[in-house]
């Protein structure tokens, strides 16, 4: 059974930094793309970041090259969303998803036929 768990929410003022830990289990890790959506309040889910299973990173969102960054973690299956520069409008609740397939989308990542997180909130406040 793949499972994702996600860790490292909170509240943290505009300009600042948070750190969220996905830890997944239940497949090959290196096998499949792995990366976070966010979801703010009366949104659509929308990807953010994806990292492949060689280890090549996709932004989805353009505010975002400068500011975040993903990587596998030292920690077998662990991977590591470092946030800077948190803004605002990054406040939503941000989930873990896994892909069957190593390779992330290159334009768009859609939030179908993947393995979920429960999500975990991130708040910034001004």
């Amino acid at each position: 059974e793949v499972q994702l768990v996600e860790s490292g929410g909170g509240l943290v003022q505009a300009g600042g930094s948070l750190s969220l830990s996905c830890v997944a289990s239940g497949f090959t890790f290196d096998d499949y793309a792995i990366g976070w959506f966010r979801q703010a309040p009366g949104k659509e889910r929308e990807g953010v970041i994806c990292i492949s299973g060689t280890n090549r990173t996709r932004y989805y969102i353009d505010s975002m090259k400068d500011r975040f960054t993903l990587s596998r973690g030292i920690a077998k299956n662990t991977v590591i969303l470092q946030m800077n520069g948190l803004k605002v409008e990054d406040t939503a609740v941000y989930y873990c998803a896994a892909d069957v397939v190593s390779i992330c989308p290159p334009d768009t990542w859609y939030p179908i036929s993947l393995y979920w997180g429960q999500g975990t909130q991130v708040t910034v406040s001004s």
